[in-house]
């Protein structure tokens, strides 16, 4: 889609035999991808998708985000356990009477998934694409 040579777009059928994905999934995909202002479909015989926004301006996050939700990664789970209790430290800015157990594996998971989402704004769909170039260039210097 954002590299094809014939054209701006790419149809269902031709994207989920490069993919190799079924057509339903793909079709799918591409609908939360449009409603969220990622592709647009384009009509006609010759129709399809193509990107509706630079690719340069199209992050990993982005993409993820539309596909997989926005929710958190990690949940703390049973936080009344003696488990949860032991990997727990008590947080001294809050009121006696409403003071709080943070998790510690929330507290790292949340470091984490901080850290991911930063690393997959940082890349976009053109980080890809120059990229690849640079390595078909390599590849083509070799022969």
């Amino acid at each position: 889609m954002a590299n094809s040579e014939r054209r701006q777009n790419i149809g269902i059928k031709e994207l989920s035999s490069t993919l190799g994905v079924s057509e339903s999934y793909l079709s799918k995909i591409m609908s939360k991808l449009r409603q969220d202002g990622i592709v647009r479909a384009v009509s006609g015989v010759n129709g399809g998708y193509e990107l509706a926004r630079p690719a340069e301006q199209i992050t990993f996050l982005d993409v993820i985000q539309v596909i997989e939700g926005r929710q958190e990664l990690f949940e703390c789970s049973n936080l009344n356990s003696e488990q949860h209790l032991l990997l727990a430290e008590e947080n001294p800015q809050e009121h006696d009477s409403q003071r709080k157990c943070e998790c510690l594996v929330k507290k790292v998971m949340d470091g984490a998934e901080r850290q991911l989402n930063e690393y997959l704004r940082e890349h976009s769909i053109q980080t890809v694409l120059d990229m690849a170039s640079h390595r078909c260039m390599d590849a083509g210097d070799k022969k």
